[in-house]
């Protein structure tokens, strides 16, 4: 393969990407980074929280997987165009960190309290 195609393979790759709301407060919103555009190929690249502060916009991006230098200032730029700038909230500067690491669970007060009651339910067992 020739330079240019496979820059335009991975240029590809990076245009099929969308947001998902995941949550949203006056002053701040988080998104999940999806890429694909059909079910099968649907899959998670990350995550992004925005702040919005009075004079910045600060973004956590916590990524799945490594990007290359190119495809991430493309990423951030994309959620500058379609995240920031369309709150229409004003801003001096876009400050972003980055971060790659895995999901390793979802935890809620539920789960604790579940966990609660099981240690009590295993306690118990032990006094018989």
């Amino acid at each position: 393969m020739q330079i240019e195609e496979l820059q335009r393979i991975q240029s590809s790759l990076m245009d099929d990407i969308h947001f998902e709301r995941h949550f949203r407060t006056p002053y701040s919103e988080g998104y999940y980074i999806m890429q694909g555009t059909s079910l099968q190929s649907n899959s998670r690249l990350g995550t992004v929280d925005i702040h919005f502060t009075t004079t910045a916009v600060h973004g956590t991006l916590i990524l799945e997987r490594d990007l290359e230098e190119a495809d991430l200032t493309k990423l951030i730029e994309q959620i500058d165009e379609d995240l920031v700038l369309s709150a229409d909230m004003p801003r001096d500067d876009f400050l972003v960190s980055v971060y790659v690491g895995k999901d390793v669970g979802f935890y809620s007060d539920e789960y604790f309290a579940d966990e609660s009651d099981n240690a009590v339910n295993f306690g118990e067992d032990d006094e018989e």
